[in-house]
């Protein structure tokens, strides 16, 4: 594998999987190619693999620029395995519950810097799905050229190799499972931290298990309260084509189960703002650069991707059948006035 020197979230992951190999099950799901090598997208999971048991999945890098995200999902992967070693809570859990992650799913990408992959396609505009009434202008997704970003791919090409594998494992690894969830960590939007959820494609469309979201939303914020994130749909900033959550979650609807995934967008704005040079770098919109920053942000989401582990493990206060009716009302009314 060449290209390492230049890129140290896959020297970190690699480092991870060799220390603690005899705790973790590790595949390949896809390996791009780019003019500086081949470079694997690695599945790392821990716990039970059993499909009765209720599972959840971290993703980052899906936007090569957005390195930030790959380092948090490190971060925590890194956390549980040395928790491992004496942690008799976490240890009984995984008995119980499938935990994997895909820290980096767009490796061309990172180590190329780009936003999109190797071809020049956003990972995340990728998929069937085609917005209602049509998308935000060029960030919703575009097919005029690859030279521009949020390219989705020619019309009528199968989704890049990336994207495909991670819709695939999805699929295989979560959606038959009881309860499962995804959280997928970007940066670059805004000043806050929002948590996302689908759909993207459609600003009048709801999600047939928004009442679990809102549940899951009203669990959070009451269990820890001093916190700044913002938990809204996506449709909220922009619509787009292509999403790839809204294309799994659409699948997921086929299963018994319920599948709810998330995405983490770090607000980069207001990196910038505490360092506006940071603008002459070229990943400096999405990352924040300054050492001290980046520890704070790998600390930041800690409490958060805990609590989606353990709120996922206890699926049935999130799935209360008696309740859905209210909680689906009360997500209306936050969400969709």
């Amino acid at each position: 594998m060449q290209g390492l020197s230049d890129f140290p979230e896959m020297e970190q992951l690699l480092s991870l999987l060799e220390q603690h190999d005899d705790k973790l099950t590790i595949g390949t799901i896809a390996e791009p190619n780019c003019s500086k090598g081949r470079f694997p997208v690695h599945l790392v999971s821990l716990g039970n693999q059993a499909m009765a048991n209720p599972g959840i999945m971290f993703v980052g890098g899906i936007h090569g620029v957005e390195r930030i995200g790959s380092q948090v999902v490190l971060s925590f992967l890194s956390s549980i395995l040395q928790r491992l070693t004496w942690d008799r809570q976490l240890q009984q859990l995984l008995t119980q519950f499938y935990l994997a992650f895909i820290p980096i799913a767009n490796p061309c990408g990172m180590v190329m810097q780009r936003r999109a992959n190797a071809n020049g396609v956003d990972l995340m505009r990728n998929s069937p799905i085609q917005a209602q009434h049509g998308a935000s202008f060029l960030v919703g997704g575009q097919r005029i050229s690859s030279k521009l970003p949020w390219y989705r791919g020619r019309l009528g090409e199968a989704m890049e190799s990336e994207s495909q594998a991670i819709v695939n494992t999805v699929q295989q690894t979560l959606l038959q499972r009881p309860f499962s969830l995804v959280l997928d960590c970007h940066s670059g939007f805004g000043q806050n931290d929002r948590l996302w959820f689908p759909y993207a494609h459609s600003s009048s469309e709801v999600m047939a298990d928004l009442a679990c979201l809102y549940r899951l939303r009203e669990l959070f914020f009451s269990s820890y309260p001093h916190q700044n994130y913002l938990f809204e749909p996506q449709t909220k900033h922009y619509v787009c084509h292509g999403d790839l959550w809204d294309y799994a979650y659409q699948q997921s609807l086929a299963y018994p189960g319920v599948f709810l995934p998330l995405t983490l967008e770090m607000g980069s704005w207001r990196w910038l703002k505490k360092n506006p040079l940071q603008l002459f770098n070229s990943l400096g919109l999405f990352h924040p650069m300054k050492p001290h920053r980046v520890q704070r942000v790998l600390r930041r989401h800690l409490v958060l991707m805990e609590f989606l582990m353990n709120a996922c493990y206890s699926a049935p206060i999130l799935n209360d059948q008696e309740q859905a009716l209210h909680y689906q009302r009360l997500a209306k009314q936050l969400w969709y006035r």
